[in-house]
């Protein structure tokens, strides 16, 4: 797979009133990520509230997104991996569908016993489709899985030819660092803190995923472009902006991210439970606190 660089979106799935899957947004928020500089997208995972989707909910947002992938704009689909089966039946659609890649998780509730056990999963998954490229998504925080990703990797890449990298969400920095350097950078290892996109760059990053590029896009390519300038005043002091924003996604719980894009312009709709839909309220509240801040001038807009 080729080498992936810049942000990688997790796009938060729109619903309707009803609590339908909205497949009608997909195009415009393709369009919205693309005018605000996003090289692709990670759908169904984390923030895309891939773990309250069904097989066929999945199933009609991976065709619906690789109607927008191109050259400049990766589409990765997460199959899971609670369910070895379903993820490989989800893997062989994606590749039928056309999508870049796809992704899976460790199985967190009957889960693998040793890294070899774990890297035995990822093989058995991707060989379900052995040209399409796939990636662990490391995040402990939710998996409770809390193996070395170094150790992973030096487990798969003996048995799975196909295996394109890691999605690393942990703030474990010196795995990550051997993990970017495993085999002189073979493997795309992509970041995945939004709040640490700063530290990450210092050891070597290119490649990052992360929710809040959805709707502050702008505020992590400043972060980037400093960087890059050898500025690390200014990128650490619009770090510091990026994170004051984050903060607020824990002062309005689990639906904020979505309200965040209502915010930013783009009406994504409700939360499935067991996440909470901000109230008129609370949204209310939110765009009051949003205010005293530079959200305005950080958010993601269309080009016209």
């Amino acid at each position: 797979m080729k080498r992936i660089k810049g942000m990688i979106v997790a796009p938060f799935t729109a619903f309707d009133c009803d609590g339908a899957v909205d497949l009608s947004k997909v195009e415009r928020q393709s369009r919205f990520y693309k005018d605000n500089g996003i090289a692709g997208a990670f759908v169904c995972g984390t923030t895309g509230e891939g773990s309250a989707l069904t097989m066929e909910e999945k199933k009609a947002l991976f065709k619906e997104w690789a109607k927008y992938r191109s050259e400049d704009f990766l589409v990765i689909g997460f199959v899971g991996g609670t369910s070895v089966l379903e993820c490989r039946e989800l893997v062989q659609y994606a590749q039928a569908c056309g999508l870049d890649a796809v992704a899976m998780t460790a199985p967190y509730y009957q889960k693998a016993a040793s890294v070899k056990d774990l890297a035995l999963t990822v093989a058995e998954v991707a060989s379900a489709a052995p040209e399409l490229p796939i990636f662990y998504y490391h995040i402990p925080c939710l998996t409770n899985v809390y193996f070395s990703m170094y150790d992973l990797l030096r487990e798969v890449d003996a048995i799975v030819p196909n295996f394109a990298g890691i999605k690393f969400t942990f703030e474990n920095m010196m795995d990550y660092q051997l993990c970017l350097e495993f085999k002189d950078r073979k493997y795309n290892i992509m970041w995945g803190r939004d709040e640490m996109m700063l530290e990450a760059l210092s050891i070597g990053a290119q490649a990052f995923v992360g929710s809040t590029f959805g709707y502050n896009a702008p505020v992590y390519t400043e972060i980037m472009n400093a960087f890059e300038a050898g500025d690390m005043k200014k990128a650490a002091a619009i770090q510091l902006e990026a994170c004051k924003l984050i903060t607020y996604l824990g002062k309005y719980g689990n639906g904020a991210g979505k309200a965040f894009m209502k915010a930013a312009g783009l009406d994504l709709g409700p939360c499935r439970r067991p996440f909470s839909t901000l109230t008129d309220e609370q949204f209310a509240s939110m765009q009051a606190d949003l205010e005293q801040t530079p959200f305005d001038q950080y958010k993601c807009v269309f080009k016209q």
